[in-house]
C-alpha cells in the first residue's frame, strides 16, 4: 500500500479540481476575517445558553401541540401540491431542455435543434437561480398572504431545478433504443415514451422522492414570510423569546421531516431506488436498474435492511412492514395529494384578476435597474464577494462532516454484517451498533430539519453579523443533507474489495482509508459540488435575518421598497448563480474522468 488512499481516489483531472477548491477555501477563509477582526459577540453567550436549556423543556400543552399539528398538515400540504406541480413543470422543460429530444425531433439534421436547446435552457436558468424565497415575497405582492404564494414560489423555481435534472438524466441515459425506434419511423414522443424513459425511470422516479423531501423543507422555510405553517409559528416564538415555544416546533419539523425520511427511504428500497441523486453516472452507462446502485451501476445492491437487524428484537416487525409498505403507499399518495389541494382552498383564478395584471405591472415598472453610480458598483462587488466565500466556506464545512457522519450512519458500516463487522455479533453488540446509527442519523436528521435562517438567527446570540454566522447556519443544514446522502452511496457500495481487505488483516481504518473511501471520493465530491449551487442559492434566506452578502442587501432594498435597486440585485445574483452552476458542472464532469 505505498499509494495514499487520497492518491487512488483522484486523476489528474481531479488533483487540478481539488487544487482548484483548496485556493477558494482559502479565499473564502480570509474574507471571512478570521483572525483579522472580532467575530465572537461574548455578550449574548446567556441568551445562547437559555435558548438551548429550552431544548430540555419544550412547550407540551394541548393547546399548544394542536396547533403545532395544524401547522404541520399546511407544511405538508405545502410540500405536497408544490411537489406535484414542479414535478409537472420540470418533467416537460426537462424533455425541451434535453438535447436526445432535439436530435430524435430532427434526426437527420441534429445541429437544427441546438439554438431551441440553447433558448429553453436558458430561460429556466432564471427561476432556478432564484431562492423559493425571493419567489414567496414576489408573489406575496402579487396576490397577498395565500396559500397559492408558498405553492407557485415552490413550484416555479423547483420546477426549473427538476427540469435541469432530468434533462441531464435523460440525455445520460443510453440513447440506442431510442435511436433505433426513430430509424424505424416511429413518431419521436412515442420513440422517447418507449425508448428512453423505461430506462431512465428508476433515476427520474428516485429525484422525485429527494425532490419531495426538499419541499417539506422549503416549505418550512416560506413560513418565515408569512405564509403559514411551522417556519411562521417557529418566527413567532423567536421574535417573542419563547423558546419553549420555538423548541416543539423545531421537534414537530424533525418528526415530520423523519418521518418522510424514513418512508421515501423504504419505498425506494422496496422498489429497488437505491440512491436519492444520482451525479456521478457517466455519459453512456446504463441507467441503474432495480436492484442496481446509481452511483455504482455495477456494484450489487447493499443488502436489505433486514439482514441486519436479524439479532435485533424489531427484525420480524420490519420485515412485516416492508412486504405491505407498497400497496399500502400508493393508496396513501392517492389519497394525500387530492387532499393536500382541497384542505389549502387554492384560488388559481386570481392569477388572472385584473388587480394581479396591475400590481405585476406596477413592479415592473418600479423595478426598472437605475444607471449604475461606482458606490452601487462598489457596493454589489463587495456584497457579492461576500455572498461566494459564505457558499464556499459553508459548503466546505458541510462537506467534511457529511463525509466523516456517512460512515456511521451507513447501515452497511458497523451493523451487524457490515464491512467493519462482517460476523454476527451478540444481541448486545447488535444494539450498541444500532444505538451508534440511530444516534448518528439524528444528528443528520436534526441539522437539516431546522431552516437555515433560524439555525442563522441563532449563531446571531453569540456571533458578529456577517459572513461567519450565515457560513456556520448553511454548514449545519447541508451537512445534514450531504451526510444522508453519501451515507447512502456508502451503503451502496460494491463491498468486494473493501472485504478483500478485511480478509488480509486491514484495520478499520485501512478498510475506510483504503477501501471506502477512494471508491467515493468522486461520487462525494460531486455531491458537495451539487449543494454548492444550492447553497449559494440559501445565501439569501440567511442574509435576509442580517447575516451578510447580497441576502442583507436585499432585506435593505425591500425594507425601504427600492424595487429597482432590488432588480439590480437579483440581476447580480442570477449571474453568480448561474456562474457557480458552469463551475460545478465543469468540476463535476473533471471529476467523472
Amino acid at each position: 500500500m505505498g499509494i495514499t488512499p487520497m492518491a487512488e481516489g483522484l486523476g489528474p483531472a481531479r488533483r487540478w479540481a481539488v487544487a482548484g477548491m483548496a485556493i477558494a477555501i482559502a479565499w473564502s477563509l480570509y474574507q471571512s476575517g478570521l483572525g483579522r477582526q472580532p467575530i465572537v459577540n461574548w455578550g449574548g453567550m446567556p441568551q445562547f445558553g437559555q435558548f438551548f436549556r429550552a431544548g430540555l423543556r419544550p412547550d407540551i400543552s394541548g393547546e399548544f401541540l394542536a396547533l403545532m399539528g395544524r401547522a404541520a398538515g399546511v407544511t405538508f400540504a405545502y410540500a405536497v401540491c408544490g411537489t406535484v406541480l414542479s414535478l409537472g413543470l420540470g418533467f416537460v422543460g426537462g424533455v425541451l431542455s434535453s438535447e436526445v429530444w432535439w436530435r430524435t425531433l430532427w434526426p437527420r439534421r441534429p445541429w437544427a435543434g441546438r439554438p431551441l436547446w440553447v433558448t429553453v435552457r436558458a430561460v429556466l436558468a432564471v427561476p432556478r437561480a432564484i431562492h423559493e424565497l425571493i419567489w414567496g415575497l414576489i408573489f406575496i405582492n402579487l396576490l397577498g398572504l395565500d396559500p397559492l404564494v408558498a405553492v407557485l414560489a415552490i413550484a416555479v423555481p423547483f420546477g426549473a431545478i427538476v427540469a435541469k435534472v432530468f434533462s441531464e438524466i435523460l440525455d445520460e441515459t443510453p440513447p440506442e433504443p431510442l435511436t433505433a425506434l426513430g430509424m424505424a419511423g416511429v413518431p419521436p414522443i412515442q420513440a422517447l415514451l418507449y425508448g428512453l424513459l423505461p430506462q431512465a425511470l428508476p433515476n427520474l422516479l428516485s429525484y422525485s422522492f429527494y425532490r419531495f423531501e426538499c419541499s417539506l423543507r422549503s416549505s418550512a422555510v416560506l413560513g418565515l414570510i408569512g405564509a403559514g405553517g411551522l417556519g411562521y409559528e417557529m418566527l413567532l416564538s423567536l421574535q417573542s423569546l419563547r423558546y419553549e415555544q420555538l423548541w416543539t416546533a423545531f421537534y414537530t419539523l424533525i418528526v415530520l421531516n423523519g418521518a418522510v425520511d424514513t418512508w421515501s427511504a423504504l419505498v425506494r428500497r422496496q422498489l429497488g431506488l437505491t440512491s436519492r441523486l444520482a451525479l456521478n453516472l457517466r455519459t453512456g452507462q446504463a441507467a441503474p436498474a432495480a436492484g442496481e446502485s446509481a452511483e455504482h451501476p455495477n456494484a450489487a445492491i447493499a443488502p436489505d435492511p433486514a439482514e441486519f437487524s436479524v439479532a435485533l428484537p424489531w427484525g420480524w416487525l420490519s420485515a412485516g412492514l416492508h412486504r405491505g409498505l407498497l400497496p399500502l403507499s400508493a393508496f396513501g399518495v392517492a389519497i394525500a395529494i387530492p387532499l393536500c389541494f382541497w384542505s389549502l382552498r387554492l384560488d388559481w383564478g386570481q392569477l388572472w384578476t385584473a388587480q394581479t395584471f396591475q400590481r405585476l405591472t406596477e413592479m415592473g415598472r418600479m423595478g426598472q435597474p437605475p444607471a449604475l453610480t461606482l458606490e452601487q458598483v462598489s457596493t454589489l462587488a463587495r456584497d457579492a464577494s461576500q455572498t461566494v466565500a459564505m457558499s464556499i466556506l459553508a459548503i466546505a464545512l458541510a462537506g467534511v462532516g457529511g463525509i466523516v457522519f456517512s460512515f456511521p450512519a451507513a447501515q452497511t458500516f458497523l451493523m451487524p454484517g457490515g464491512v467493519l463487522r462482517p460476523v454476527a455479533t451478540s444481541s448486545g453488540g447488535a444494539w450498541v451498533a444500532a444505538i451508534a446509527l440511530v444516534a448518528t442519523r439524528l444528528v443528520l436528521l436534526i441539522s437539516r430539519a431546522v431552516p437555515a435562517p433560524i439555525w442563522a438567527l441563532v449563531f446571531l446570540y453569540i456571533l458578529f453579523p456577517g459572513l461567519v454566522p450565515g457560513a456556520i447556519a448553511l454548514a449545519i443544514h447541508n451537512f445534514g443533507i450531504l451526510g444522508r446522502l453519501m451515507a447512502e452511496a456508502n451503503e451502496n457500495l460494491d463491498d468486494r474489495p473493501v472485504r478483500a481487505l478485511r480478509s488480509l488483516g486491514a484495520s478499520s481504518a485501512g478498510v475506510v482509508l483504503y477501501g471506502l473511501l477512494p471508491q467515493n471520493l468522486g461520487g462525494f465530491m460531486a455531491y458537495t459540488l451539487y449543494r454548492w449551487e444550492v447553497c449559494l442559492r440559501e445565501t439569501v434566506i440567511v442574509g435576509l435575518v442580517g447575516a451578510g452578502g447580497l441576502g442583507r442587501l436585499m432585506t435593505e432594498q425591500l425594507s425601504s421598497f427600492d424595487y429597482a435597486g432590488l432588480a439590480l440585485t437579483l440581476g447580480v445574483f442570477v449571474g453568480l448563480t448561474l456562474g457557480v452552476d458552469l463551475i460545478s458542472a465543469g468540476l463535476r464532469r473533471a471529476l467523472r474522468s
